[in-house]
């Protein structure tokens, strides 16, 4: 494939340049140099979405950092548009990931130093490239992406992320489609069979049984993104895992966050790991989701113009994209290397909802904070005091066939089910949501670190979900999701237990005059798969299961909160 070269004002931009891959395959990326000769620090990042997209391009501007005086390389991945090889995600990233950054190192104009970037995928792409330590590579900027892909990619407390995979696998499997069919008259009949499937994953898809062999992905046979070949391959989630491999990773790291987004926790996790081996880590975790746009609103609620990721000066440098590129520049140019050491820069920075603002903190998790249980009744109230001895307990009917429905959150699913905080009190109105409030707060209370619930629970099924929710109610009534969990009791739940459920983090003020609640459930679909209650996930059947929640001294059941203050 030639390569072509186009200009923009001050930059010059070549299009699919080759590079080469230890087995022989040729990736293909866009370089973007600067007005001059050089040589200029080097920004890559590695991509399966199309490297010209405007999605790419957006949530960091390639010209921008240009026109910064970095030179920026975008590639596509294995097998994906302009690339060769075979499109298998997330299996080459790791060698693949080596042989760009020395690749990138050694493109005419480039000074020999690399930095990584980009969101998702993108932000694994660059963790599994650090994994290999591939000489030239100095920094790495992960967004918006994962730890341990059993904890947000592929499942989360032993359910699937049934609401990602879908959706993800057949957008992406439109570019395989693409590229595989034998005529444009084929590619043209699948993708619109594809897009019709697409638009009917609300009503169809989602519904598929069994979870293990789709039928929607069954029709098409493109590419996994894991959450269904795991089922069958274990080894597959290990193509991504960054769990357990962080000591590996000695260049610094900037994380970025979000409230909002399917893979917070990871992100929060990844620069929690880095900070405890010593390294030289960063996180900032704002209150956006996982898509554009990263501005209001997130979902139904506004956080105000500070909290854009873009085109406010909301920190030192400016907007983020700003605060990215001073960064790289400390640890890429060697001119402004001594910089590094001259910077006071707190190491975390997070935007707390509810005041709307950011802070700097030292540590994450907050050394300040303090653990408080505040204890769900039997009466539906939520205090802090402990429950009686005769309390009584709390019973709801779960039926797989009619699911409790994805309401926002933290999620990237058909755009039938937007992700973000909304309103809740159709989800509090039905007979399978148990609601949990407590009383109008006379003062601020200030949330800020991980959260979590645990019940006392027990199901007529031998295996059942357990699902918790934290909102905040505003004196309107409208109660905002902050944080939800998932745990899949596997066998044995028809016998009274403690269960645990990991809400992940959130930074929130609930302010004077608002309550806080807590819901418990057994589904949240489609972001989740159903649990059959039959105790075989990989059938057909279903049965609907009576679910008991205890609130007794003896049994009780309580949402542990970070109290800031």
């Amino acid at each position: 494939m030639s390569t072509g070269q186009v200009e923009a004002p001050g930059i010059t931009i070549v299009h699919d340049v080759p590079s080469r891959m230890r087995d022989g395959v040729v990736l293909r990326a866009d370089v973007y140099r600067p007005e001059g000769e050089g040589p200029w620090p080097t920004l890559l990042t590695r991509s399966p979405y199309d490297k010209r997209t405007s999605e790419m391009l957006t949530p960091f501007d390639p010209l921008r950092a240009a026109r910064a005086g970095f030179m920026v390389v975008m590639q596509d991945t294995r097998g994906r548009f302009a690339s060769d090889g075979e499109w298998l995600p997330f299996r080459h990233e790791r060698q693949d990931g080596y042989d760009s950054v020395e690749w990138a190192a050694r493109l005419p104009g480039s000074n020999g130093r690399v930095g990584t970037f980009g969101d998702s995928y993108l932000g694994s792409t660059q963790w599994m490239a650090a994994v290999e330590r591939p000489p030239s590579l100095a920094a790495i900027s992960p967004a918006l992406t994962w730890r341990e892909p059993l904890d947000g990619l592929l499942g989360r407390g032993g359910a699937l992320e049934w609401g990602l995979v879908l959706p993800w696998n057949l957008q992406t499997g439109a570019g395989h489609i693409v590229k595989h069919a034998a005529s444009p008259e084929e590619a043209r009949r699948r993708l619109d069979a594809l897009i019709e499937d697409y638009d009917r994953l609300p009503s169809a898809g989602y519904w598929d049984l069994p979870v293990h062999d789709p039928a929607v992905l069954r029709r098409y046979g493109v590419p996994d993104l894991g959450t269904v070949s795991m089922l069958t391959n274990p080894d597959v989630a290990d193509w991504s895992r960054v769990e357990g491999r962080h000591e590996r990773v000695t260049v610094p790291a900037l994380n970025t966050a979000a409230w909002h987004d399917i893979f917070l926790q990871g992100s929060i996790d990844n620069y929690v790991a880095m900070a405890a081996l010593g390294r030289s880590a960063r996180l900032v975790v704002g209150p956006w989701h996982h898509v554009e746009p990263f501005s209001d609103p997130v979902g139904a609620r506004c956080f105000g113009l500070r909290g854009h990721r873009r085109g406010a000066p909301s920190h030192a440098h400016g907007d983020m994209i700003d605060e990215q590129l001073t960064w790289f520049r400390r640890h890429l140019d060697p001119q402004a290397a001594k910089l590094a050491a001259e910077v006071d820069e707190p190491p975390v920075r997070i935007f707390v909802m509810g005041r709307n603002v950011w802070r700097d903190e030292q540590t994450w998790p907050l050394a300040r904070a303090h653990a408080e249980r505040w204890h769900l009744h039997g009466d539906g109230t939520l205090a802090p005091t402990a429950p009686p001895t005769d309390a009584p307990a709390s019973a709801f009917a779960y039926d797989p066939a009619d699911p409790v429905p994805t309401l926002g959150g933290n999620t990237v699913m058909s755009p039938a089910f937007p992700p973000g905080a909304f309103d809740q009190r159709r989800v509090e109105e039905r007979a399978d949501v148990l609601v949990f409030t407590s009383e109008p707060l006379e003062r601020e209370l200030e949330v800020t670190g991980r959260v979590r619930v645990v019940l006392h629970a027990q199901s007529s099924a031998p295996s059942t979900d357990w699902v918790a929710r934290l909102c905040d109610v505003h004196p309107d009534g409208r109660s905002f999701n902050l944080c939800d969990g998932i745990v899949r009791v596997a066998d044995a739940a028809d016998q009274l237990q403690r269960v645990e459920i990991d809400l992940w983090s959130t930074s929130n003020a609930f302010l004077p005059g608002h309550r806080l609640r807590v819901h418990v459930t057994s589904s949240n679909f489609p972001r989740w798969d159903r649990n059959l209650n039959t105790g075989d996930q990989r059938g057909t059947q279903f049965e609907t299961a009576r679910q008991l929640v205890r609130h007794d001294a003896d049994h009780p059941s309580w949402i542990e909160l970070p109290v800031v203050g």
